[in-house]
């Protein structure tokens, strides 16, 4: 519990506007945009699919070499992805497998790794802070989705997962199924967790709602909440926080993080997933086992990139 409160203290927070200005939605889109995003996601079959990659720069790198830095929204809680070690004298800089990926584009676009500005950005302003321009991406276990496409681009998938339940290993709650009925489940407001929840909660009470995922492992360790939803990826990595807890059955859906980036910003977008192409035949690797391996075992690598026609 104590790695867990330090980190969720070390967090250093965007400025937070009303929801309702800009992600009336809890994946953050605005309420008057529901109708066109159901239709969309009515014939999307593939989020994941990207625009096809491309070393040349345009408005939106030439924007960014101009300032000499790259502006990322990052999760600074997500242990082994996006945190703060509290371990180290020197604990400034975030690290993870999420950060690895944020130097390789910063070293590809401006010739140096460290040419990054860090943005703490809770999970429900995640899309908002795109659209404002706060950041030029959010690289934080970012599940794409029909919805989100909607509102922000993404680059092609660089990591598969899939939502999952963690609980105490006491508890007789076995997975995704009836054995949550009457449970007090957490997840983060605007994820997908959050999402698969009010499609089927079982009967359990999801009304457990907080700004990031590590805040929902607190809850659980003060015994305010009996399960949490959220992506396998992220259940390993607070089920190896608390050795009282373990995740519970298999990942009940099938998803992919991407790179978040501002619609209109081809250019950029292209040059991330040219990045990403060059990045899964090297240093995915690496910081998979440096970061992940532990917690998740053996992998098969990461996943093929699918690209718009």
């Amino acid at each position: 519990m104590a790695v867990a409160c330090v980190l969720t203290a070390a967090l250093t927070l965007l400025p937070l506007r009303q929801a309702q200005q800009h992600a009336g939605g809890a994946d953050g889109t605005g309420p008057g945009t529901a109708q066109a995003q159901r239709a969309a996601a009515a014939t999307c079959s593939h989020p994941e699919a990207s625009l096809r990659p491309s070393p040349a720069d345009g408005p939106t790198i030439d924007a960014i070499k101009k300032k000499k830095y790259l502006v990322v929204g990052i999760d600074q809680s997500s242990y082994r992805w996006g945190y703060r070690d509290p371990n180290k004298i020197d604990n400034s800089d975030p690290e993870g497998f999420d950060i690895d990926l944020v130097h390789e584009i910063a070293e590809q676009i401006l010739g140096d790794p460290d040419a990054v500005q860090y943005r703490a950005v809770p999970t429900s302003q995640r899309v908002a802070a795109i659209q404002r321009g706060d950041v030029d991406m959010v690289v934080r276990t970012m599940t794409i989705t029909c919805e989100r496409a909607e509102d922000v681009a993404f680059s092609t998938a660089y990591f598969e997962t899939g939502q999952q339940i963690v609980a105490p290993k006491s508890s007789g709650i076995t997975g995704y199924n009836a054995t949550l009925k009457g449970k007090r489940v957490c997840s983060a407001d605007g994820s997908t967790a959050l999402s698969e929840l009010r499609k089927k909660s079982f009967g359990a009470d999801i009304s457990i709602q907080v700004p990031n995922q590590l805040d929902c492992l607190v809850r659980l360790q003060l015994g305010e909440a009996d399960a949490v939803v959220t992506d396998s990826a992220l259940a390993a990595g607070q089920a190896a926080q608390d050795p009282t807890i373990e995740i519970k059955g298999d990942p009940f859906t099938e998803e992919y993080y991407g790179v978040a980036m501002k619609k209109g910003a081809d250019d950029l977008v292209r040059r991330v997933n040219h990045i990403l192409d060059d990045y899964r035949r090297s240093g995915w690797r690496a910081s998979y086992d440096k970061w992940l391996r532990d917690d998740l075992g053996e992998t098969s690598g990461p996943p093929a990139p699918r690209y718009t026609t």
